[in-house]
């Protein structure tokens, strides 16, 4: 099967693919940011590969100087018994990924965990706003450089 997808996609999206990786049996495709939304429609709808379950979506942190984070989508396809892993990479000076709602509804919840924890913005989204945080409050706590014991004052805490 992972010969197939990849065969599909490099036929379909050879210059949107930066890398291909396998690790102990688990594929990862890293595609380029202003193609997400094409690649997860295709690989969504191609009636062979059906992946039709997005069962994760996160960031990651690297802290690095560029490409910082990346947001990691696990895909099933519940036809083929198959899952597969892409990545998109975001730099710190433009944190704007196309959003996959319209694929997938379960991705509302967790493009909005992602912006709230993260910071990344998630264009087309159409309810994007703060999911654990209050909304005033300016800072991403799953960033690297948040700090361990949280930013004293930063938040209201309720009295005894």
């Amino acid at each position: 099967m992972k010969d197939k997808i990849l065969e599909q996609l490099n036929a379909q999206f050879r210059d949107s693919i930066d890398s291909v990786n396998e690790y102990r049996g688990e594929l990862t495709i890293v595609v380029r940011r202003s193609e997400i939304g094409r690649v997860c429609r295709f690989l969504r709808d191609d009636g062979e590969l059906s992946f039709d379950s997005l069962r994760d979506l996160s960031g990651t942190d690297y802290y690095r100087p560029h490409d910082r984070f990346e947001i990691v989508y696990n895909l099933y396809s519940l036809k083929n018994y198959c899952r597969i892993r892409i990545k998109v990479r975001v730099d710190q000076t433009d944190l704007h990924v196309p959003s996959v709602t319209d694929l997938w509804p379960a991705a509302n919840w967790l493009e909005r965990e992602t912006y709230d924890m993260f910071g990344i913005q998630f264009d087309g989204h159409p309810d994007l706003r703060r999911i654990y945080m209050p909304e005033e409050f300016e800072y991403h706590p799953l960033r690297k450089d948040f700090p361990l014991m949280g930013i004293p004052g930063s938040l209201t805490l309720p009295r005894k």
